[in-house]
């Protein structure tokens, strides 16, 4: 069986990832690590195949993105949807919010992360 998840061909890709956080990831975050947010586990920089979701609860199966400029640029709208259907395709719930969601409603960003936990938990 192939493995799917955090390839080790992927390692160095998440490591620079991880190392090289953006302002909105770091305030998302910093609200969602070490179970703060409704007890669930998140990871930063997991990877399904060669594709690297910012956020990852192997819990609940659930990928958050945060999407900066490099989302906007051309061509990246064609990638985004085609990484999301293969994620999505591995059975993994995929939210997504921008950069500008988290600077102006972080509480919404939260609470609507929050509200996804609480409907896969059912």
């Amino acid at each position: 069986m192939t493995k799917l998840y955090n390839k080790n061909s992927e390692t160095e890709k998440r490591r620079l990832l991880r190392q090289n956080i953006t302002k909105a990831e770091k305030l998302v975050w910093d609200k969602i690590r070490d179970r703060q947010l409704e007890n669930c586990k998140f990871r930063r920089q997991y990877s399904v195949d060669k594709f690297v979701m910012d956020f990852y609860s192997s819990e609940f199966k659930l990928a958050i993105e945060i999407d900066g400029e490099s989302h906007f640029e051309e061509g990246a709208a064609e990638y985004d949807k085609a990484r999301q259907e293969f994620i999505e395709s591995a059975g993994i719930k995929f939210i997504r919010f921008r950069n500008n969601d988290v600077y102006a409603n972080l509480s919404g960003v939260l609470e609507s992360i929050a509200e996804n936990i609480r409907n896969l938990r059912g």
